[in-house]
């Protein structure tokens, strides 16, 4: 399950792993990271278990699985194709939220004094690898809290620390939380839709290919597109959240479909500044719905 799950709330306490298992915050006992490359992460424990990890509160830099001895020293490299790491990965192409449960360490200020605490829903906003403390190469995810999941006190962005860019901060005062109703959501670091089950299918069947200039992004672990609608969300709009009306993008073209750079034919021609510039690519189960292609148009019919 991602996101929130039912009868539970930021700042809950459990005693043990089990009871947080039991309610569904957490299901794994031993592993820190619960998910699969294919789904996304649906949550991750902090509590001290790698060395390299960051706590500042509002904001995580969590060391990924993999490498450790039982004395929880690196001993070997991580790699981002490990089940738990590739799950992050998933989750920050996707922008899809992962919930973070606290448990008692020494190691950080945010830590509860015992047990374990859920500490509500963060996003992965960027990722990368590099040498940790015990000499080892690890894969680090920064996640930063969802706004409206408030803990004990916030941190200040000038506080944070950047790691030379690789790990920066947004501004994730600024970003909305989200909702099951169609909606869409900017940073400022990168243009990431949060993906529904409709743009997500969307974007599998057409293997985050873009549908009109071809072009795949692929990244460590993963690659990279975004669900457009082709009739916007949202009033005065209100186009549907439906597969015939979500298109399969790279970054630019997105924006200049937004923006009425490109629009498109009902013969599902790709016409750019005005001029035809060949057809949309298409998939035989992505039936694309005409009539929000004719309102797209019409909206930008000079």
């Amino acid at each position: 399950m991602i996101g929130e799950v039912p009868n539970t709330y930021v700042g809950q306490r459990f005693t043990s792993r089990r009871l947080a298992h039991e309610a569904g915050i957490h299901r794994p006992l031993i592993a820190g990271i619960c998910g699969v490359k294919k789904n996304g992460a649906e949550s991750i424990v902090v509590s001290g278990g790698y060395k390299d990890d960051e706590d500042y509160g509002d904001v995580i830099i969590y060391t990924g699985h993999g490498g450790q001895d039982s004395s929880k020293n690196q001993v070997s490299d991580q790699t981002i194709d490990d089940s738990g790491n590739a799950a992050l990965v998933t989750s920050y192409l996707e922008g899809l939220p992962v919930r973070v449960l606290r448990g008692a360490h020494a190691g950080s200020e945010w830590a509860p004094d015992e047990g374990y605490r859920y500490d509500g829903l963060f996003r992965v906003t960027s990722y990368g690898s590099k040498l940790g403390i015990d000499g080892f190469l690890i894969w680090q995810f920064r996640l930063e809290a969802h706004e409206g999941t408030l803990l004990p006190t916030r941190v200040q962005q000038e506080e944070l620390p950047t790691d030379e860019g690789r790990l920066a901060p947004t501004d994730a005062g600024n970003v909305p939380a989200g909702a099951e109703s169609p909606g869409r959501v900017t940073t400022t670091v990168q243009r990431i839709v949060r993906s529904s089950a409709v743009t997500r299918q969307v974007k599998a069947w057409h293997e985050n290919r873009c549908q009109i200039c071809a072009l795949r992004i692929d990244v460590p672990g993963g690659s990279y597109s975004e669900g457009a609608h082709i009739q916007a969300l949202g009033s005065p709009h209100n186009g549907p959240d439906v597969i015939g009306n979500v298109l399969c993008l790279c970054p630019n073209c997105h924006v200049m479909f937004d923006a009425g750079a490109i629009v498109l034919s009902d013969e599902l021609t790709v016409i750019r500044g005005g001029v035809e510039s060949g057809s949309l690519r298409t998939h035989p189960r992505h039936i694309i719905d005409l009539n929000c292609v004719r309102q797209h148009r019409d909206r930008w019919r000079a």
